[in-house]
């Protein structure tokens, strides 16, 4: 009887201890917050040069790891369809833009380039649905509109608020670049605040109202969560809070050459560029700021303050976020991944198109843009901008926060990365494993490999180059040298003559061109980007004409 009872104790003991440990397992993994904002230079923030108030973004950047070398895709569009996949965007029907409301424009062209996410890929939702995480978004979508098999809740998530077709006006949002919760579009949207409805607010508030249910739902309480937060803003149109914009009045009348040099000088100090890189010269289409009469120079100042006050909106709500969590005893283990889906944005010619010195015309504007004359200024120390696969289209800030396993570094984390390690990543810490098969379909491996080394300041290791095409404009990244071209990658093929060489430890900024000093190694790079962009089918970018063959007769 006695052996009985022991052996019943131990059977109870280790019950308690295993269900014990599989709830401390199932706790101990991370949420987790994807955070991207939209159309952002790399030197906006304030951690990254820039003098836009952006202190609860510092404050993450402070506690965790800053890379100075991290690639996206140099668009929204693919750059989003390889941050939710972590597939390159050919491979996800996605290598160059998804279809906008109403066209079927990609009916027309190869699977690559069908305009909307396919079923050889699975989202990074989908992915920890299957590892019992919670899947939440909030924000732009851009991943097919037309085709609602492929909006958010159809790929993975479980809650849903934001904008499914793109850019969209911030106070007036109308269909159908309209906000939508969960599959139903929502004709006037109420505002979250004191203060009119404004998409950069909404979009934090209802991510919070999901993560307060999340916490309220018993199913759903014990899961980690995995939050994807897209931010449109600083896109065009440039819109913001008269009260925000207050903040910035007066403060660019220094005008885009003072406002390089000044950035410029705060990223040597922190250490984010090295002190013998050299500035890029001010693009050749923008005039020089004192060239400009006073009432122009009034109206430019004006449009990057407006532009300013979008990002300081976005700093505001990530702290709001940020406290929630705090409050919420959620903190702690939530790793918090923070980027910008291209450069700043040229759009809109030299100085900006559209309405700016009439508020109430300026926040009815569709596309009203700051232009690249400051598109110019947000890439410093770059050049070139959005659509282009030079530092000054692909290169963007990238911070990784986790107070659990994350300590604060003075040090900047140099090894270069890009959007398609974010899914290993995320796969890594929630535990969850990648499919090669999913709902019937096979899946893509994965190119990328897991950050998580950088999260104690170890080597990445990585074994491959690093790739992108997007627009006929192209690189490969391999060690310090990068090869990229303009223009480089037509729908007729490779055109080698236009790559370009750069030694970017020497050469961040891509001043020196060593192609011609260096055929070699030009060919050996390119040799290399040939044979990815055949595996990932960048080509062909069309369809072969059907020839209309006419019957025989006798």
């Amino acid at each position: 009887m006695n052996f009985m009872k022991s052996l019943f104790s131990l059977a109870l003991f280790v019950t308690l201890f295993t269900s014990r440990s599989l709830y401390a397992v199932e706790t101990s993994r991370p949420n987790v917050i994807l955070i991207m904002v939209d159309d952002m230079g790399f030197s906006d923030i304030g951690c990254y040069g820039g003098e836009i108030e952006t202190p609860n973004l510092d404050a993450l950047a402070a506690g965790g790891v800053r890379f100075s070398q991290f690639y996206n895709s140099g668009r929204c569009c693919p750059t989003r369809a390889t941050l939710m996949t972590g597939l390159h965007p050919h491979q996800t029907g996605i290598g160059w833009m998804t279809n906008p409301p109403g066209n079927k424009r990609g009916d027309s062209k190869p699977p690559a380039y069908q305009g909307y996410l396919n079923r050889n890929c699975v989202t990074v939702a989908e992915v920890l649905k299957q590892a019992n995480y919670a899947t939440y978004m909030a924000g732009k979508w851009h991943l097919g509109y037309s085709v609602r098999d492929c909006w958010p809740l159809q790929r993975g998530y479980e809650k849903y608020f934001g904008c499914v077709s793109g850019a969209t006006r911030f106070f007036y949002p109308i269909e159908p670049r309209g906000m939508t919760f969960g599959n139903e579009n929502i004709k006037t949207p109420p505002s979250t605040t004191d203060r009119p409805f404004y998409t950069t607010d909404a979009f934090t508030d209802y991510a919070i109202r999901f993560l307060g249910e999340h916490q309220q739902e018993n199913s759903q309480k014990e899961k980690p969560f995995f939050l994807y937060l897209a931010y449109t803003a600083p896109h065009w149109p440039l819109q913001a809070h008269e009260e925000d914009i207050d903040k910035y009045r007066g403060r660019y009348k220094i005008g885009w050459d003072e406002l390089r040099k000044q950035r410029f000088a705060r990223q040597k100090k922190s250490g984010l560029i090295s002190r013998d890189t050299r500035l890029s010269p001010r693009d050749k289409s923008v005039p020089a700021w004192d060239s400009l009469s006073a009432e122009k120079q009034k109206e430019m100042a004006l449009k990057m303050a407006i532009y300013a006050a979008m990002v300081d909106r976005v700093d505001q709500n990530i702290g709001k976020l940020v406290n929630w969590l705090k409050d919420h005893q959620q903190y702690e283990n939530t790793l918090i991944l923070f980027l910008s889906d291209n450069g700043g944005c040229a759009e809109g010619g030299k100085l900006g198109r559209g309405e700016f010195l009439d508020i109430e015309k300026r926040n009815q504007e569709t596309a009203n843009s700051y232009g690249a004359a400051w598109a110019n200024a947000s890439n410093t120390p770059f050049r070139l901008y959005k659509h282009y696969a030079h530092e000054g289209g692909s290169a963007t800030p990238f911070i990784m926060h986790w107070p659990q396993q994350i300590r604060p570094s003075q040090e900047w984390f140099r090894e270069p990365a890009q959007l398609i390690d974010v899914m290993p990543t995320i796969v890594d810490v929630a535990g969850a494993s990648y499919p090669k098969e999913h709902k019937g379909k096979s899946i893509h491996t994965l190119d990328g490999i897991s950050l998580k080394p950088a999260m104690k300041g170890k080597s990445l290791d990585r074994a491959a180059p690093l790739f992108i095409e997007h627009e006929n404009n192209a690189f490969v990244r391999a060690g310090n040298w990068k090869l990229v071209g303009r223009g480089v990658s037509p729908a007729g093929g490779l055109k080698p003559e236009k790559w370009e060489l750069y030694d970017v430890h020497k050469d961040r900024t891509e001043l020196n061109n060593l192609a011609s000093s260096h055929p070699e190694k030009v060919n050996e790079l390119s040799t290399q980007w040939q044979a990815w962009a055949k595996r990932v089918n960048v080509f062909p970018k069309q369809k072969k004409p059907v020839k209309n063959r006419k019957k025989r007769t006798k």
